[in-house]
């Protein structure tokens, strides 16, 4: 009698236990947010949406090889969680610096997933020497009015570099024909792009045969857009709060040289590692400036840093 009354009084404990647990689960609480990275991964086969469209220029996924290029970065990306999650977080910070110089210049805010596939939103180096976020070229930079030194890069730059990479955009797409092709030059070069399409003898990307980075490069720009469009489609959960925020600077313009700006930080009340990290294009401790140039130095909002 006793082992059975125990039995019952642990069966009874069982589901007291599983109404908390069931309880814990509906509650909308931060504490239970976590609730989700618990025997919660699965890996499912995704649906191709059949509206596809880059800067409003339909993607023919009809085609079975268009199909197939699609699903790859659609899966690649999905299933690139933490790299997914970063572009949630960064997209909400540099976003809205991005998406009025685009409608500025006139360019189709679709453009801004380039900024994202370029660099991850950071201010990346590549092997040939790329920089910034838009992975702007020495010579692109220079060209379209850059400053690019050793004291001062303004491929880092964001609201500068964005410009340039507009008014390459609007050349291309001139060129060119399409958005599509003006993107895919982006990676490839203007002339890569027209040569392609002559040798080949057609007018669109999607029926160019390309290498291999260039002939992802706007699927991936696609998936990108699919996904951070639509996250909870894609298994990406977070809250407002979890996404990187901007911190609003002023500018403080500068004509003169800065001979240490360990001091000129100082003088601001944040530190030299701060000032850096609002101005990366100023590539030294103090800044030459023997033309007396105006700069704008991005000084944060009192109260953010500590």
């Amino acid at each position: 009698m006793k082992i059975v009354e125990r039995i019952l009084a642990f069966v009874g404990l069982l589901s007291l236990c599983g109404l908390f647990i069931y309880a814990l689960q509906d509650a909308p609480t931060d504490e239970n947010f976590e609730k989700k990275l618990f025997n919660d991964y699965n890996v499912y086969a995704l649906q191709i949406p059949q509206n596809l469209d880059f800067a409003g220029e339909p993607v023919p996924i009809e085609d079975p090889d268009i199909y197939e290029r699609m699903d790859r970065e659609l899966l690649v990306n999905t299933y690139w969680q933490s790299n997914g999650l970063l572009m949630f977080k960064r997209s909400e910070k540099y976003f809205p610096i991005i998406e009025p110089i685009l409608a500025k210049y006139g360019v189709p805010d679709d453009f801004k997933y380039l900024a994202v596939i370029e660099s991850g939103l950071t201010n990346a180096v590549s092997p040939a020497g790329a920089r910034g976020v838009w992975q702007i070229m020495s010579s692109t930079g220079k060209e379209n009015g850059l400053e690019i030194n050793d004291n001062v890069d303004e491929r880092y730059n964001l609201e500068k570099a964005t410009e340039v990479a507009c008014k390459y955009f609007l050349k291309c797409k001139e060129d060119l024909g399409s958005w599509t092709l003006a993107a895919a030059a982006y990676n490839a070069g203007k002339y890569g792009i027209s040569s392609r399409l002559e040798d080949q003898g057609v007018k669109s990307y999607y029926d160019l045969l390309l290498g291999e980075e260039t002939g992802r490069y706007v699927f991936r720009i696609l998936a990108v857009k699919e996904i951070l469009s639509h996250p909870v489609k894609y298994g990406f959960n977070f809250r407002e709060k979890d996404l990187y925020k901007r911190i609003p600077t002023y500018k403080v313009p500068v004509d003169s040289a800065v001979t240490d700006f360990t001091a000129f930080a100082e003088h601001f009340k944040i530190n030299y590692k701060i000032l850096k990290i609002h101005n990366p294009w100023l590539r030294e401790a103090h800044l030459n400036n023997a033309s007396r140039k105006l700069y704008e130095i991005q000084i944060p909002e009192p109260g953010y840093y500590q």
